[in-house]
C-alpha cells in the first residue's frame, strides 16, 4: 500500500460519510472556537498560547475520541449514531486529555532543537491516539507502542501526514491572511472558519486511521529501525 492509495481511501470515507462527521464533531469543533475566543476577548493581548493550547485539551480529544470509535464501528460494519458514540468517547477524555498534552509537549521539545526531530516525533507518535482509544492503553503504553509500530513504516506515515498536514496549514494560514489582514477577526465569521478548517482537519485522522490498520496487519510492523 502506498501513500496515494491511503490518501484515495481516506477521502473516500471522508467524503462518502461526511454528514455523520459533521454530526458528530462539528458541535465541539464549535464550541471550542467559541471558548477560544472568549479566552482572547477576555485576556485580550495577555493571552497566551498556553492558555489556547488548554483550550484545545478540553474539547479535542473529545471529537477526536469520538471520530476514532465512529472509524472503527464503521469498519467493522456497525453504523452507531453519533449521540452513542459521543457517550463511548467521554470516559476516555482524561486518558485522551493527557496523551494529548504529552504528543504536544513532545513536539514542541523536538521543534526546539530543531524542525526535523518535531517532525520525527511528530510520526512516531501518529497511532498513539488510536492505541489508546482501541486497545486500551495508558497515555505513555500508547506512545511506546507507537514508536514500536511504525518502526518499518516511518516514510509511509511521514508521506501520508506531509501529504495531508502541509497543504492545511498552508490553507489556514492562506484564509487567516485574506481574511483579516491582521485585524482582529469578527466573531461569526472566525467561528464559522474555523468550523470549516476544523472539519478539514479531521481529514488526517481518517487517514491514519487507515495507516495504522494497515500497520498492525502488516507482518512488517515489528521490522525496522527508524
Amino acid at each position: 500500500m502506498n501513500v496515494f492509495a491511503i490518501l484515495r481511501d481516506a477521502w473516500f470515507f471522508y467524503s462518502r460519510h461526511f454528514a455523520t462527521i459533521v454530526r458528530l464533531c462539528l458541535p465541539l469543533i464549535l464550541l471550542e472556537s467559541c471558548t477560544r475566543l472568549a479566552v482572547q476577548h477576555w485576556l485580550g493581548k495577555g493571552a497566551q498560547p498556553a492558555q489556547e493550547l488548554l483550550v484545545g485539551l478540553l474539547f479535542y480529544p473529545l471529537y477526536v475520541g469520538a471520530l476514532i470509535l465512529y472509524l472503527d464501528a464503521r469498519s467493522r460494519g456497525h453504523d452507531p449514531a453519533p449521540r452513542t458514540v459521543l457517550a463511548r468517547a467521554l470516559p476516555l477524555w482524561p486518558a485522551l486529555a493527557v496523551l494529548s498534552a504529552l504528543g504536544t509537549l513532545l513536539i514542541l521539545l523536538g521543534a526546539s532543537l530543531f524542525v526535523l526531530p518535531g517532525i520525527w516525533i511528530m510520526v512516531k507518535i501518529a497511532f498513539a491516539e488510536y492505541l489508546l482509544v482501541l486497545r486500551g492503553l495508558s497515555p505513555l503504553a500508547a506512545l511506546k507502542q507507537s514508536f514500536m509500530l511504525t518502526r518499518g513504516h516511518f516514510l509511509l506515515v511521514l508521506g501520508c501526514v506531509l501529504a495531508v498536514l502541509l497543504p492545511l496549514w498552508m490553507l489556514e494560514a492562506w484564509i487567516a491572511a485574506q481574511a483579516w489582514g491582521g485585524e482582529a477577526p469578527q466573531v461569526l465569521p472566525a467561528i464559522l472558519l474555523d468550523g470549516a478548517i476544523g472539519l478539514l482537519q479531521l481529514l488526517p485522522t481518517v487517514m491514519l486511521f487507515r495507516c495504522f490498520m494497515l500497520c498492525t496487519d502488516s507482518p512488517a510492523g515489528n521490522r525496522g529501525s527508524v
